[in-house]
């Protein structure tokens, strides 16, 4: 197993944390995978109102324009018809949802692949709290600065860890998202530049996804 080194927001190491291989195995990074999760993420956050008349819909009376033979001109049913300015559109895109299912399976094995890949690449920190003295953007800032996040980044907290205190100072940190551990996607860990955890919140992360890997390998043996 690999370790991780733990600083606090002054950027000094203070510890160490042990990473299981069933989450941060550079086997684990599944790139189609990761795309799959991406395009499933990207798909559920649109929002699918675009909308066309169609002939239905249109202002204008249903009433024949001219009678069907003699007149010398095109046989016309309604000034509706697509066939005219002003008409009905045909075919044109409607209200819809664009959401579809994505087992929970792929979307646990794509967490863990993005972990990997973010590993990889040294672009995890975690620290061991994310309290300050004072809830100030400023303080935070200058924190983040000190951790080497000086574009964008992901704050990472346990659910039962995050304080008002926290979430205060954040909130205002431009190209910063503070997130609980049970809700990150692996589209936020591949939008951000780098991820910063807490150390309760990538333990628990990383609890949970070793308990889905044993249940699969379990479930294959049997």
């Amino acid at each position: 197993m690999a370790n991780i080194d733990v600083f606090d927001l002054g950027g000094q190491k203070v510890g160490s944390l042990e990473l299981a291989d069933e989450v941060f195995a550079p086997s684990e990074v599944n790139e189609a995978l990761l795309w799959e999760a991406v395009k499933h993420y990207r798909a559920s956050l649109r929002q699918g109102t675009a909308a066309t008349k169609n002939r239905k819909l249109v202002s204008g009376s249903g009433k024949k324009l001219w009678k069907q033979k003699g007149t010398g001109r095109a046989r016309i049913g309604s000034v509706r018809s697509p066939l005219w300015r002003h008409g009905g559109t045909v075919h044109g895109p409607q209200p819809r949802s664009y959401d579809y299912a994505f087992p929970k399976k792929k979307l646990l094995g794509a967490l863990r692949s993005a972990l990997a890949a973010k590993l990889q690449d040294g672009k995890i920190t975690v620290v061991e709290s994310f309290e300050l003295s004072e809830p100030k953007t400023k303080l935070y800032r200058q924190a983040l600065n000190k951790l080497e996040a000086k574009k964008t980044a992901l704050l990472v907290e346990n659910s039962k860890e995050l304080s008002p205190n926290v979430v205060l100072g954040a909130r205002n940190l431009k190209g910063v998202e503070l997130m609980l551990n049970n809700e990150v996607h692996p589209y936020d860990l591949l939008r951000y530049e780098r991820a910063i955890f807490s150390r309760p919140a990538l333990e628990q992360l990383q609890a949970d996804l070793k308990k889905t890997v044993s249940k699969r390998r379990k479930a294959e043996v049997a």
